[in-house]
């Protein structure tokens, strides 16, 4: 049973081999490998936390429904109601929604892909201002300089004319990122979608029905925020020293899901120090004692 009051609910993906990873990967999730003190998958959930979204399904592998569960439970440390579905094999991100009809019913989505990183107060602020009387998609873009490696987004006259996947040539250099906003007619959609030369329901193809109905809109991720892939070893270890430089300057630590949480109001402080035993001597416990 859900706890909020929200319009949306939230799926992140956490399944895949994690291939670019590998052979890191041949004996772990992904998004369990740590980005700095923090397993990668506690960045993607403190987005949806953010966003005031308190009812997420993780989408993984069997073999790794377990130690997800050992992370977060049913989410109850944290105020939340937390599910897990799991993906037998890896068909392309539209499937999620076919996974996650029974949770989501007739719910708005936030989709966060677990092994994005995003950091910026301009993101939580468009979040939040979305969120109200939402429909159609939306899309969040970030101007990058290697924009062939992602799909992209034209825009002409504040308005998406055309989308792209990794373009060979130059198309745009907006590259969409591994958030979205869909409303409940995602399922119906991507239940239509065929699968592609490389055999998977692709994302764009999901956003070009969208934009053929001229309901997708964006917002573009500009000074100020930082998105970040972490599906590749690079990834990893700048997004580590990016967290690293950041919490050793300001004293504050991104994507702490507890902070999140009582900030928000979902926990109280007797239920904050609850979750000490979880972290027992470690500088992230060290952390959690001082916020109250």
């Amino acid at each position: 049973m859900g706890l909020s009051k929200s319009n949306f609910k939230g799926i992140l993906l956490a399944g895949g081999t994690g291939s670019r990873l590998s052979p890191i990967t041949k004996s772990i999730n992904k998004h369990l490998i740590p980005i700095l003190d923090k397993p990668m998958i506690y960045y993607s959930l403190s987005i949806l936390m953010i966003a005031k979204i308190r009812d997420v399904l993780i989408i993984c592998n069997k073999e790794d429904e377990k130690n997800f569960y050992k992370l977060f439970g049913n989410g109850s440390r944290l105020g939340m109601n937390i599910e897990y579905k799991v993906q037998i094999k890896p068909n392309g991100i539209p499937e999620a929604f076919t996974i996650a009809n029974e949770f989501t019913k007739n719910s708005n989505v936030a989709l966060i892909l677990g092994d994005n990183f995003f950091y910026g107060q301009s993101l939580s602020y468009n979040i939040l201002k979305e969120k109200k009387n939402f429909s159609g998609s939306k899309i969040f873009l970030y101007k990058l300089n290697n924009f062939n490696q992602y799909g992209v987004a034209k825009i002409k006259n504040n308005k998406i004319v055309g989308i792209k996947e990794k373009p060979k040539s130059y198309y745009s250099d907006l590259a969409i990122t591994g958030f979205y906003f869909f409303d409940k007619n995602s399922y119906i959609f991507s239940k239509k979608l065929k699968k592609s030369k490389r055999g998977e329901l692709e994302i764009v193809d999901l956003l070009k029905k969208y934009l053929k109905l001229k309901k997708l809109k964006f917002s573009i991720l500009g000074r100020g925020s930082t998105w970040l892939d972490t599906g590749t070893p690079e990834g990893i270890l700048d997004t580590s020293n990016f967290v690293s430089a950041i919490e050793k300057r300001q004293g504050m630590k991104i994507s702490c899901l507890e902070e999140i949480s009582f900030n928000n109001g979902w926990i109280t402080k007797k239920e904050l120090k609850k979750n000490y035993k979880f972290y027992k001597n470690s500088d992230y416990l060290k952390y959690l004692k001082k916020i109250i």
